[in-house]
């Protein structure tokens, strides 16, 4: 950008990144005091799209996937006359990138043995960049791409000995999702890289993209028969480390805890047709979960969840359309049973007798869940139980238990024992509609 002619300036910036590009070109267009549009797809999670707000840029959000998004930016540049800055195929920009590579050789030490440099791949701009400094300076070093199994263009490119353009790509690495890498990307890589590692094993991944590069270093070392224990191995990451028990964990609450996502039950008639308007009703919000199972030949009971910009706006102004229609809903976002057991559970209502329901919380450590079993089968008969480890230092559990009314001072005693810490769900709505 620092190229550009006064003209071109004056007119603007645009780009296509759904990565880091885009804020870095945020970032330059503030500081130079150039009016910057970034076009970024969809999918982009909505930390980027924040960040590169914030940094005064305006985002256009469009396409499914890079490619969809790069289209659009190329129409906007044309019809507004904007100056297009390529996230990787383009010299300077590859030029940019490639002061990673800079960076990496001044703080490896001395008397290193820098053997192998892992890098993620999506266009190749940052690969390119590194590959084109490194061999230079240490033409002995290795460079590896690291790619996922469902975006690999440069693998396959490689392969084929010219550029290929991949049908579809994965999003869950949306950083690095591009249908077919740059021209002059390739020409670079082609010529310097040493092969290129397409990752499959994604319970190994510790952040989608910013890792990809990490999980290629573990996964080349471990096939090699001949590795330099005194070598010098370096992934590039970007991204925060997290054990894929906690990620999962994460990934189904982080939306909810940033009041992005929403839980809901809904009452709706049991007659064709019924659905459709539940999901009108939700429509244009993007629907992430929908569970539901006949039991009544009158009323449906509906368990979903969804995307939100404005929770309580965006709830009133469904439950206000179902209502219209006859239908019922009800906010359970915040219900711990709901979000821990009972979406995982749906499936069913059930006719137990004497039936109570508890959540319990204990610590997470060897053998406490067989401690808490071999208590509660001691006298009681269990008829509903769900848990799930999620990684963390507690376990939470959801128990039914069938106690005779006669049995309660004694059930009580017991709980009391056991001392850990409960609360009594039997007259929890969620489970009284879904589960009871």
């Amino acid at each position: 950008m620092y190229h550009l002619s006064p003209e071109e300036k004056a007119r603007g910036v645009i780009a296509c990144s759904a990565g880091n590009h885009a804020q870095g070109v945020a970032l330059s267009a503030r500081k130079m005091g150039i009016r910057a549009t970034i076009v970024m797809p969809r999918a982009t999670p909505d930390i980027k799209v924040r960040s590169v707000r914030r940094l005064g840029a305006e985002v256009v959000l469009y396409g499914a996937d890079f490619d969809e998004a790069k289209r659009e930016c190329a129409r906007l540049a044309a019809e507004q006359s904007l100056t297009n800055i390529p996230p990787f195929d383009d010299p300077y920009v590859i030029a940019g990138q490639g002061t990673v590579g800079v960076e990496i050789l001044r703080q490896c030490p001395m008397d290193a043995q820098l053997e192998v440099i892992f890098c993620a791949v999506g266009g190749g701009g940052l690969i390119a960049g590194i590959a084109s400094y490194v061999k230079r300076i240490l033409p002995h070093v290795k460079i590896i791409g690291v790619e996922t199994y469902d975006a690999n263009a440069m693998y396959q490119s490689l392969e084929a000995g010219e550029r290929v353009e991949i049908d579809e790509v994965g999003l869950f690495a949306d950083g690095t999702a591009v249908r077919q890498v740059g021209r002059e990307t390739f020409r670079l890589c082609k010529e310097l890289l040493d092969g290129v590692d397409v990752f499959e094993d994604t319970r190994s991944i510790v952040e989608p993209s910013g890792a990809l590069s990490l999980a290629g270093a573990k996964k080349w070392l471990s096939e090699q028969d001949d590795v330099n224990p005194n070598g010098a191995y370096v992934a590039i990451l970007s991204g925060a480390n997290m054990n894929f028990d906690r990620l999962r964990f994460v990934a189904e609450r982080a939306e909810i805890g940033e009041q992005r996502e929403a839980l809901i039950s809904a009452i709706i008639p049991e007659r064709p047709g019924s659905f459709l308007q539940l999901h009108q009703a939700i429509d244009p919000r993007q629907i992430t979960e929908f569970s539901y199972r006949y039991s009544d030949p009158d009323r449906a009971y509906i368990f979903s969840s969804f995307t939100v910009t404005d929770h309580e706006k965006d709830l009133g102004e469904i439950f206000a359309v179902l209502q219209a229609q006859g239908m019922q809903g009800l906010d359970i976002t915040h219900d711990e049973m709901a979000k821990s057991h009972a979406r995982f559970l749906i499936g069913g209502r059930s006719q137990v007798p004497n039936e109570r329901l508890y959540r319990f919380v204990f610590p997470e450590r060897p053998f406490a869940l067989k401690k808490f079993l071999r208590g509660i089968q001691s006298e009681w008969n269990i008829s509903l139980f769900h848990y799930r480890n999620n990684g963390g230092d507690y376990g939470h559990i959801l128990v039914g238990i069938q106690v005779l009314p006669e049995q309660y001072e004694r059930f009580e005693q017991f709980l009391s024992r056991l001392n850990y810490p409960y609360v009594e769900e039997t007259d929890n709505i969620v489970y009284q509609q879904f589960l009871r």
